[in-house]
């Protein structure tokens, strides 16, 4: 075998070789992993139902969220339509928001307060039901899993962040303060982003 005929056959070779590497092969879909029972979960937690009702704020309406109570699947302009409302956006991670959560639970015990609405982000529904456990919360909570909330509210980087909704269906971002450390600054701000209206 002359010298070339042997280079086209290493040639031939390594072509071969790259197209049985390159070539797709068809694979089974990797199985993925039985979703968790949140049942238990669920009943330890209590927490309240996810109020829904037609017609809230257009931009919330592409929202879709998991109503943490029963894992049901609502939009955010469904649950906070109709009436004023109190969103505060918090993540399981988040260690101020574990300082706040309580102190709007206790707000929510109070007379005239606002109805309050949780929004658990970049958190998995177990550990959004083991922390709102453990604080014993009940006032009801949404899971945002794709982040559509975030966006939709335009939520920025750093949390606790709360929204202000109107029965009007306008959205108000908290600015200040941006942690509630007591019932009364959760009322004085509601009211003043209400524009005093009770």
């Amino acid at each position: 075998m002359s010298v070339r005929s042997r280079w086209l056959v290493a040639g031939l070779v390594v072509v071969a070789a790259a197209v049985i590497a390159l070539w797709p092969r068809t694979r089974e879909p990797a199985a993925s992993p039985p979703a968790p029972d949140l049942g238990p979960a669920r009943a330890k937690a209590a927490l309240a139902a996810c109020p829904t009702a037609p017609d809230g704020p257009a931009a919330l309406a592409a929202a879709r969220v998991e109503c943490l109570a029963d894992g049901s699947t609502v939009d955010l302009a469904s649950v906070v339509a109709g009436r004023a409302v109190l969103v505060n956006v918090w993540a399981t991670w988040c260690g101020p928001c574990k300082e706040e959560l309580p102190v709007l639970a206790e707000y929510t015990a109070g007379a005239g307060a606002l109805p309050v609405l949780g929004l658990a982000v970049q958190s998995d529904p177990a550990g959004a039901l083991e922390l709102l456990s453990a604080l014993h919360l009940r006032f009801p909570n949404l899971l945002d899993r794709d982040g559509a909330a975030l966006r939709a509210l335009r939520v920025p980087d750093a949390l606790p962040a709360s929204f202000v909704i109107g029965s009007d269906g306008t959205v108000r971002f908290v600015s200040e303060p941006r942690l509630f450390r007591s019932v009364d600054e959760v009322r004085e701000t509601v009211s003043r982003y209400r524009g005093g209206q009770s």
